[in-house]
């Protein structure tokens, strides 16, 4: 087992929970001598007589306490409202006494707790105690299950056990009680969690009226101010909207006027002028009036308002407007659920976070569509409903069914190490049941969404004819990640990713994915082993890139005949992606880049929060971000020749000390190009050669990197007073220095493709959408597509001469 443990002070949490109406748990390393006190007052209590330490001194208890704190059982106290809560045992089964009476599994670990004394009445108290403590030991990604011994006599914890999902399996005569033992796995933890949801996101999903609980005043007009803020902000950057300053401000914040289409609307607010023209709006500034007279501020009424000036095509404009409509109806849910302060959050798990992030991509206007899920599917599968789901199986025939995989990955080693031996013959036998042949078919995952949404109904021909079958539902747990179709596995974090086809319109394009373009993918994954993954340079930066090791694809024969590139095309495809939780060692906690942008309900950054928990100074910070991150794409561009795109939830950081220490990329395969027609590529790994124009190869760096990251990083720090944006892209300057210095051989392409160059195009990506919302960009030729508009000042040209005369 791993534990949380924070360096220097072991009185700092080890683990923290924020319960929407409750307040926060925190969980410390328990100190024998200065609370064993409290432990005493609990056990001598009518209602503890099953801890087994009834009239017992203090002297007794810590005596007892300094021989269970030994090498296999952690001890925690946790606080709530600044007095301690409970107590919470954690021990390895394989050390303790009770591995002597069942077949200990690896993964496993088990838990005593003991709560204190109730002083008032707080409902479900009780069980926002236990899935805390459930939530902290499989925060663990080691832990698999959770085994209990509760005596059996005490039938309250045995009703609270099997509510959380624990199955109960035997009596034990143990040497001091007769106990029920009992398992919990993940799985069955989270679809108990689930059932027994009190905020209602899954359990009471179908009531019509929580469809809309959300929709208050308070969450409604928050959603519209943030979102009026970003379109702001955003259509100014790219030149679409011209507001007018009319008076000069305090602090750099000036007053602006933005006249809309329709004469008399206007909308002022204060904002100041960044690097990179980036808008800092101040938000609570934000009024519309129409002649005159205040009128709420309405995301909708924004768009109308605007809608000849942002040039939406007039069949594209509800489309577009179900879009804002879905976005705003998220930031409500958000607004409503997502309270967890960002000082509780740096300590969090890598799922609590991913699901804890409330702004989607930081470019994009209209950025969490997900057009065609209603409003029982949001809170079933959006990734901010935070609600886990099995995977749905189909059996593919092989005719019509393709799977690729790398060299050392067969695909009955997949289906044994995802599946399970148990699962497996399950569905081998629903095979045998129809009278078909088991070998002649591929297993395949798919979204739930997708079989009742579009599958079942729209190849039901090939489903009547047996050439695709339902199997049944895994036995694993996954949760939705920001990109929607990307699954995380709970139950077993370290097994692969699943990415499916998911028919949604999110962000300028339907969710598919197509059984042409997977077949190529793990011959390009092997390709990147080969070449980028045993670079010593990337490794010395800390950057890995997950491997998509195995992908399925499903052809439909009806729709092939109207071109593969529609989207009915794209509706029965897979990928298996390696797990980042492989990529850690002790101490070290996962963190998607996209976090760094999240400010919390009062206006906290997680970013400034990581930097001044850190030991180090904002600068130092930063250099440790940008070697691990900045640096490897650059040597991957000037050295291969191949650019990704590294957008922030396509990276994921790993954080040591609340530094950022290695960075991980994913969707290697989907979305990286290389730009040379030197590079020796071969069979289906030409896919990724693009011919781009040389003048615009560098907007990898700029347009991906500096404007569609950086730019809202140091906005972020300079608003929150770590970091003023000289400092952050002077730091940006020395890092690229650094690089250059250490790989002197690539001078000429420095000076042909030069990162201090006083401007750059800017690339727009809200023209893209707004010019056709369904479908921004031809994948197999996204370059063609981009939208520019006047040009860029690049925040580092400043900086050269100062970087290059101090040697950096």
């Amino acid at each position: 087992m791993s534990f949380i443990i924070h360096p220097n002070n072991n009185r700092k949490p080890a683990f923290r929970k924020h319960i929407n109406g409750i307040g926060v748990f925190e969980l410390y390393t328990f100190d024998v001598e200065s609370e064993s006190k409290y432990i005493h007052q609990w056990v001598n209590q009518d209602y503890a007589k099953y801890w087994g330490m009834q009239n017992t001194s203090l002297d007794q208890v810590k005596s007892a306490y300094q021989d269970i704190v030994n090498d296999h059982t952690q001890v925690f106290m946790a606080y709530y409202n600044n007095a301690p809560i409970f107590l919470l045992e954690w021990y390895d089964p394989l050390r303790d006494v009770i591995g002597k009476y069942y077949d200990v599994q690896r993964g496993d670990a088990g838990m005593h707790i003991l709560i204190a004394p109730p002083k008032k009445k707080i409902a479900h108290f009780t069980w926002h105690v236990f899935t805390t403590i459930m939530d902290f030991i499989f925060s663990d990604e080691e832990v698999s299950r959770i085994v209990v011994e509760p005596d059996i006599r005490n039938e309250k914890i045995h009703v609270l056990n099997k509510k959380a999902g624990f199955q109960y399996d035997k009596p034990l005569d143990l040497p001091h009680k007769t106990a029920h033992l009992a398992f919990c796995t993940r799985a069955n933890y989270n679809i108990a969690r689930s059932e027994n949801d009190l905020d209602g996101s899954v359990a009471t999903a179908t009531d019509p009226a929580k469809a809309v609980t959300h929709l208050n005043t308070r969450n409604w007009s928050k959603a519209n101010s943030i979102f009026i803020r970003k379109a702001i902000g955003e259509f100014t950057h790219e030149l679409i909207l011209q507001p007018k300053r009319f008076e000069k401000g305090n602090n750099g914040y000036d007053h602006y006027a933005l006249s809309s289409d329709k004469p008399g609307t206007i909308y002022y607010f204060r904002a100041r002028k960044l690097a990179l023209d980036h808008w800092s709006i101040d938000e609570t500034s934000i009024t519309k009036k129409v002649n005159d007279e205040t009128a709420p501020l309405d995301g909708l009424s924004f768009i109308l308002d605007f809608k000849n000036t942002l040039g939406i095509p007039a069949e594209m404009l509800p489309t577009y407007l179900e879009e804002i409509a879905s976005t705003l109806y998220g930031s409500a849910y958000m607004r409503h659920t997502k309270t967890t302060p960002v000082e509780e959050l740096i300590h969090a798990s890598y799922q609590q976070i991913e699901h804890a992030m409330t702004a989607g991509h930081p470019c994009f206007v209209a950025n969490n569509g997900r057009i065609g899920f209603d409003t029982v599917d949001y809170k079933k599968y959006a990734p901010e409903a935070d609600t886990s789901f099995q995977l749905i199986w189909l059996a593919g025939h092989k005719e019509q069914t393709n799977f690729s995989h790398i060299s050392d990955l067969t695909y009955n080693d997949l289906l044994a190490t995802e599946l399970g031996d148990e699962v497996l013959n399950q569905f081998n036998d629903k095979l045998n049941s129809l009278d078909v042949n088991a070998d002649e078919y591929y297993f395949i995952p798919v979204h739930p969404w997708q079989w009742f949404n579009k599958l079942a109904s729209i190849f039901s021909p090939d489903i009547a004819n047996k050439r695709l079958i339902y199997l049944g539902k895994g036995g694993d747990q996954y949760l939705a990640q920001q990109s929607i179709r990307t699954l995380y596995n709970i139950s077993e974090p370290t097994k692969f990713y699943v990415k499916t086809s998911l028919s949604i319109l999110n962000m300028g394009f339907m969710r598919g994915l197509s059984p042409y373009y997977m077949k190529g993918t793990p011959a390009i994954t092997e390709w990147v082993n080969d070449t980028l993954g045993k670079d010593q340079y990337l490794k010395e930066q800390g950057f890995e890139m997950l491997g998509e090791v195995a992908t399925i694809g499903y052809r439909n024969f009806y729709f092939e005949e109207l071109g593969r590139t529609n989207a009915y095309n794209k509706m029965l495809s897979a990928l298996w992606r390696e797990s980042p939780s492989s990529e850690l060692v002790s101490g070290q906690t996962l963190m998607t880049m996209a976090a760094l942008l999240h400010v919390d309900e009062d206006n906290r950054s997680l970013a400034a929060e990581l930097i001044n928990a850190s030991d180090l100074s904002v600068e130092e910070w930063l250099q440790s971000y940008l070697k691990c991150y900045m640096k490897p794409l650059l040597h991957c561009f000037y050295k291969y020749d191949t650019v990704f795109m590294p957008h922030g939830e396509n990276l994921i950081l790993v954080i040591e000390n609340n530094v950022p220490v290695k960075a991980i990329m994913k969707d290697i395969t989907e979305e990286m190009q290389v730009l040379s027609s030197e590079v020796a590529l071969s069979g289906e790994v030409k896919r990724i050669f693009a011919d781009v124009p040389e003048n615009i190869r560098l907007l990898s760096i700029f347009t991906d990197i500096f404007d569609c990251f950086f730019r809202f990083l140091s906005a972020i720090l300079e608003e929150q007073e770590v970091c003023v944006e000289d400092t952050f892209w002077n730091t940006v300057a020395v890092v690229i220095c650094e690089y250059q210095q250490e790989w002197p051989q690539y001078e000429k392409k420095f000076l042909k493709y030069d990162l201090f160059t006083e401007e750059f195009d800017r690339s727009c990506l809200n023209r893209l959408q707004l010019k056709n919302n369904k479908q921004m960009v031809n994948l197999a030729d996204p370059a063609a597509a981009l939208q520019f508009f006047g040009k860029l000042k690049n925040p580092v040209a400043a900086f050269r001469k100062v970087v290059m005369e101090g040697k950096v």
